[in-house]
This record gives C-alpha cells, sequence and structure tokens, in this order.
C-alpha cells in the first residue's frame, strides 16, 4: 500500500514575543481541508510556529508523504539544517547552550521520523491561499489570548 500525499500549511501568530501567541495548520487530502489550532496565553513567535507544525503531524493517523509548508525560515531552517547537528552534540547549538525551544524540537524531531516530509518555505502575507488561511486562524487563535 502506498502512503498517503498529505498537504500541510503552518503558521503561528505572537503579540509582544513573549506575549500571548497562537498557531494553526490546514492538512489537505484528496480536496478535503481539516483545520487544527490553538494558542497560548504567554508565549513565542517560534513556539507557535513549532506547534503548528507539531500539531499538524499529530493530527495524522498513519505514515504519510507529506508536503509542509511554512513561512517560518527558523522551524524549515531547523529541520533541514541545524537538527542533525544539535542532536550530534547533545541539543546543543554553535554556542554549545541547550537549543531554545528544546522540548518542541524533540517532540518535532520524533513526530518527522515517522514521516516523509518536504519541508517548503512559503514567503508570508504574500497572496497564497492557504498561508492567508493559517495565518488568519492563528492570529484569531492569538487574539483570544490577549486582554
Amino acid at each position: 500500500m502506498s502512503e498517503k500525499t498529505i498537504t500541510i500549511y503552518t503558521d503561528g501568530a505572537c503579540s509582544g514575543n513573549p506575549g500571548p501567541g497562537g498557531w494553526a495548520a490546514i492538512i489537505i487530502y484528496n480536496g478535503i481541508e481539516k483545520m487544527v489550532c490553538g494558542g497560548e496565553e504567554f508565549t513565542t513567535n517560534n513556539r507557535m510556529e513549532l506547534l503548528a507544525a507539531i500539531k499538524a503531524l499529530e493530527a495524522l493517523k498513519r505514515s504519510c508523504k507529506i508536503d509542509l509548508y511554512t513561512d517560518s525560515t527558523y522551524v524549515r531552517s531547523g529541520v533541514l539544517e541545524w537538527m542533525s547537528g544539535w542532536k550530534k552534540k547533545g541539543w546543543k547549538n554553535s554556542k554549545n547552550q541547550e537549543v531554545k525551544n528544546l522540548d518542541l524540537w524533540q517532540e518535532l524531531d520524533e513526530l518527522q521520523a515517522l514521516h516523509t516530509i518536504d519541508w517548503h518555505w512559503v514567503k508570508g502575507h504574500s497572496g497564497d491561499k492557504y498561508n492567508d488561511k493559517v495565518d488568519y486562524l492563528a492570529v484569531k487563535m492569538r487574539d483570544k489570548f490577549k486582554n
């Protein structure tokens, strides 16, 4: 049986950085869209970007081939360029300090190992239909936590 091919768009939003934050993802399979979203009262934009990818991958029931689109160079570069080095150094960065957001990076590492993922960068606020949708949802979730 061949793997399903899924398209995922993710985004995070934060006001204040740190401050109230929201994350959102759209999972698309055979023309059907499933949205997952949430937020936190006090967080950072990078944590929301990571959580969007994590929650999207958690929503999948089995191993899939995935095209994952993010406007976060932090997430994409972290996965494709930095993570293997961090792991070799015991999750330490180039300054030999613990990687920021370690809990989420480790969770993302475990989840991505279950799938075949092509990580794509999409420019934010550029008129991409699905990136605009997840941005809207992430901001909406963030605003739920604003005072």
